[in-house]
């Protein structure tokens, strides 16, 4: 029997991909493994939103070509073959395929023709979805993605490049597949997008479907007990979705809508073309609908041009939300976007110490939200055990990471009273 052998990198989106990808090959009588030298294909499915990102892929495939069978097919898909193209072959020879983010159904081309040097960047549309097979087993937490790429064009952002302009799913498509999901042991659906909340389809009768229309017909499935999405952009967050918090329980009390920086200035350079006032009345709303949710964000620091005093309104806004999760990052110039070619690029010793600064802040409201858990009974999913067998790894409706002691009973949705905190993760035992 062949087999193969996948590694993702980046965002939900890629190990949605990544999931979709290896059904299809056991679906061809292929076994995963995770051993590269005993792999006959090898795909790295990839992420290109940071320079850092795309350099780990190449270096990944420079140890791969050393480490893999003589006879292995090995090649790229994803964001970093949409960006690299044909330079990928010229980099790394032997490569045997360079497929972008809509292509990756192209893999049986390969598997037919083995000979073949494969490239295919295209952005193409939707076909993927309907050209790849459905999973047989649904994981516990289903990714359904229902639009992929952004009109919204942040300087910074190669999104527009790699993943081309937002198209969204057709409104029958996406309840199909998550009705699948859930008869096939999904727990929990979680849509996706680059722009997940600019959802709109409009069916040939004219009717138009927006994200809260989805929440509305999946929510009365049995099977599924928790719902969310993922990424938001503000100005999408519309009354219609805030409202579903208010009216639908199975929705989670958590939302990121990524922010990137809180002062104005450098949100106009990025071209995110909202007022600070703007993004704290949404929060306010959602508050309002909502009144346990909790707002996780995205930041950049070291944007061109970001001054002190820019940074201190970052540091500010992180404050006065009080994120209880967030991501960030030093900014990183992309090719084919326009903050590359911007002016005043900050030095990197400045953007380090901006980001320790940033990420000691937000760390420490994560751990006082982290602490404030403590004694509460939450329901939480588990995600299954932790590396040394003796834990199980569960995920509270904020997201959090929670330890409780492996038990062969133990249930996948289950009732936890957080026990302990620190500030990556809650402990806990099963409650009664």
């Amino acid at each position: 029997m062949k087999k193969f052998f996948i590694q993702t990198f980046g965002c939900q989106m890629n190990v949605y991909d990544g999931q979709r990808i290896a059904s299809m090959l056991t679906g061809r009588g292929m076994a995963q493994t995770h051993d590269i030298s005993d792999a006959d294909i090898i795909i790295l499915n990839t992420c290109a939103v940071r320079a850092k990102a795309t350099d780990k892929v190449f270096s990944a495939l420079g140890r791969i070509r050393r480490a893999k069978k003589p006879d292995a097919l090995f090649g790229i898909v994803g964001c970093v073959a949409r960006e690299a193209g044909a330079n990928a072959f010229k980099r790394i020879p032997e490569l045997n395929f360079v497929l972008g983010p809509q292509s990756y159904h192209k893999l049986a081309d390969i598997l037919q023709d083995p000979d073949t040097k494969l490239l295919n960047i295209d952005l193409g549309g939707l076909e993927k979805f309907d050209e790849m097979p459905q999973m047989s087993q649904s994981p516990t937490v289903a990714y359904i993605p229902i639009q992929e790429g952004c009109n919204h064009c942040c300087t910074y952002c190669i999104v527009p490049y790699t993943r081309g302009r937002e198209i969204s799913r057709s409104f029958e498509d996406v309840v199909r597949d998550s009705l699948h999901a859930a008869n096939t042991g999904a727990i929990e659906i979680c849509f996706l997008g680059q722009n997940v909340n600019g959802y709109r389809y409009t069916d040939p009768s004219g009717k138009t479907y927006r994200l809260s229309d989805l929440i509305r017909a999946i929510a009365p499935l049995p099977e599924i007990k928790r719902i969310r999405f993922t990424s938001s952009y503000p100005t999408e967050m519309t009354d219609d979705l805030i409202d579903m918090f208010r009216t639908e329980p199975k929705l989670l009390p958590f939302l990121n809508m990524p922010i990137q920086s809180g002062s104005p200035d450098v949100l106009t350079r990025m071209n995110r073309p909202y007022e600070l006032n703007l993004y704290i009345d949404i929060v306010d709303k959602l508050r309002v609908a909502r009144p346990d949710i909790q707002i996780s964000s995205d930041f950049i620091v070291g944007f061109p041009g970001e001054t002190d005093g820019d940074f201190e309104q970052t540091l500010n806004i992180a404050r006065q939300i009080k994120y209880i999760n967030s991501y960030s990052f030093k900014y990183s110039p992309r090719p084919h976007t326009a903050a590359a070619l911007m002016p005043n690029q900050i030095p990197e010793n400045i953007k380090a110490a901006r980001l320790a600064e940033l990420d000691a802040t937000l760390n420490e409201i994560q751990r006082n939200f982290n602490e404030s858990c403590v004694g509460r009974t939450l329901e939480c999913l588990c995600e299954g055990p932790d590396k040394t067998g003796r834990h199980l790894v569960y995920r509270t409706p904020y997201m959090q990471q929670c330890i409780v002691a492996a038990n062969n009973d133990a249930p996948s949705l289950a009732r936890i009273k957080i026990t302990a905190a620190n500030k990556a993760s809650l402990r806990g035992e099963f409650s009664d």
